[in-house]
């Protein structure tokens, strides 16, 4: 089986837009109704087609990631916007349980909004049956708040712990424009939060935290000689002593950089993504490979077979006890 587990619902019904619109008008809106045959046109000629067509088998599916837009101020807003996108979510799950596993948003706000944020990790995962969540180290969307491993993150990793889900760190809009959102602003959070990672003891305390840092780790692996100087510099650990609790995905879109990520880090810790119908769309005309065609890059890299298995599933099941039990009672 092949498992993608980074994908967004890029391509929600227009329902989900227009709600949204009102409530940043200030209006007290609400989702209009949306038929499970407008779900199914929504995915069935774009993620389900090309997820077929490039040989998955499952995705990892949440609400659009630029579009969570936790910089917008406000609990009950935050807390509505959620609820609806991961409903839609849900319900994709429900219609294709074969081909979709719910991931889901949460409320973040500047302000942290922590109630809604437990409440909904809670909704989605016990009531829903969720196989992960996102979680944004940035919901202010100009770097103004905590990192992750202050006190204040806590009782979300409390919460992530005792479910047994992981979190994808995953940010939402830059609202700075030095920062354009898919070729700075993600990267920058993955790389930010691996080195602050790297400088505590988050792992001591949460020893069954396990966190998954997408687009192959932004500047971790190119730079790995560089974190292990610093470590050894600071008196922090290696970074190999973060593997147990950290791991990355395949979101590389050329062949060199899939194959430095595939020589640097070991596959125990990759797990197969490709966020396809996501930032970086179309095809790279010197090779005629879809950019976000990440299986393409990761079957041409010198993998043996074990390896490759548990890039392509083994790895999801164990980081994602949730979505194994959860093919299980599909027999899979």
């Amino acid at each position: 089986m092949i498992i993608d587990i980074h994908g967004h619902y890029t391509t929600a019904p227009a329902a989900l837009s227009r709600f949204r619109e009102a409530q940043l008008d200030g209006e007290r809106a609400a989702l209009a109704p949306v038929p499970d045959d407008e779900l199914r046109e929504s995915v069935e000629d774009n993620q389900l087609r090309v997820l077929r067509e490039r040989g998955g088998d499952l995705m990892l599916f949440s609400p659009k990631a630029s579009g969570m837009a936790h910089h917008v101020e406000g609990a009950a807003v935050a807390n509505a916007w959620a609820r609806a996108s991961n409903d839609l979510v849900h319900r994709l799950g429900e219609l294709y349980p074969e081909h979709f596993a719910p991931v889901a948003q949460l409320p973040q706000t500047p302000e942290g909004n922590l109630g809604g944020v437990l409440a909904e990790i809670r909704r989605t995962v016990e009531e829903l049956g969720f196989v992960g969540v996102n979680l944004s180290p940035d919901p202010s969307g100009t770097w103004a708040g905590k990192p992750m491993t202050d006190e204040s993150w806590f009782p979300v990793y409390e919460v992530l712990t005792e479910l047994d889900v992981p979190a994808m760190v995953h940010v939402s809009s830059a609202c700075n424009p030095n920062f354009h959102t898919l070729g700075a602003h993600y990267l920058n959070a993955d790389t930010s939060v691996f080195v602050q990672l790297l400088g505590s003891k988050l792992f001591h305390r949460f020893p069954g935290l396990r966190l998954v840092i997408p687009h192959g780790g932004g500047a971790v692996p190119y730079h790995w000689g560089r974190y292990r100087g610093l470590a050894m510099r600071n008196g922090w650990p290696d970074p190999a002593e973060l593997l147990p609790n950290v791991f990355f995905d395949t979101c590389v879109y050329h062949q060199p950089g899939i194959d430095l990520l595939l020589g640097v880090l070991p596959a125990q810790n990759l797990l197969f993504a490709s966020e396809m119908l996501g930032a970086v769309r179309g095809e790279d005309p010197e090779t005629g490979i879809a950019w976000d065609d990440t299986k393409r890059y990761v079957d041409r890299a010198d993998l043996n077979g074990e390896d490759l298995s548990a890039i392509y599933e083994g790895n999801a099941r164990r980081v994602y006890p949730r979505l194994d039990r959860r093919l299980a009672a599909l027999g899979r």
